[in-house]
């Protein structure tokens, strides 16, 4: 950062867009040690706080393009994480479910997770890092609502 021109670095939007490259490249390392990726945590964290749901649900839920949905649960599905069913309303969509092994996958990934937010928040008191969510999570629904 000392190399970067003092225009860019006071610049929350050039810091925000540094710090999300660290975060990314945290949370991926932390997924792939568990064997997974952060579209698999999407997926399974939807699950278990919303219950069972369609793929284009779950595809809206988690801010997933339809293919990459599809994708992730054929992975989840074909290592026991997920289950998919006919939809008893509706026979030509699938219902997503999570099965136990998922849920001990989706612990396994909060793990990983926390750790990653650890290392990306290490200078942080615990209250600067409410604080920090707090206020991110403030511009975010702001950005959202536009």
């Amino acid at each position: 950062m000392d190399e970067a021109p003092a225009r860019l670095t006071a610049k929350p939007s050039w810091l925000l867009t540094q710090l999300a490259v660290h975060a990314h490249r945290l949370a991926s390392e932390g997924f792939a040690a568990a064997d997974a990726r952060g579209y698999h945590f999407r997926i399974l964290a939807a699950l278990a706080e919303f219950g069972p749901a369609s793929q284009a649900g779950l595809g809206r839920r988690c801010t997933m393009d339809r293919s990459d949905v599809v994708a992730a649960i054929n992975e989840l599905a074909e290592r026991g994480f997920v289950e998919r069913a006919p939809d008893p309303g509706d026979r030509r969509r699938n219902i997503v479910s999570l099965t136990k092994a998922g849920d001990r996958q989706l612990r396994r990934l909060d793990q990983a997770l926390e750790q990653a937010q650890d290392e990306l928040l290490g200078p942080l008191t615990a209250d600067d890092r409410q604080t920090l969510t707090a206020l991110l999570t403030r511009l975010l629904r702001h950005h959202q609502r536009g």
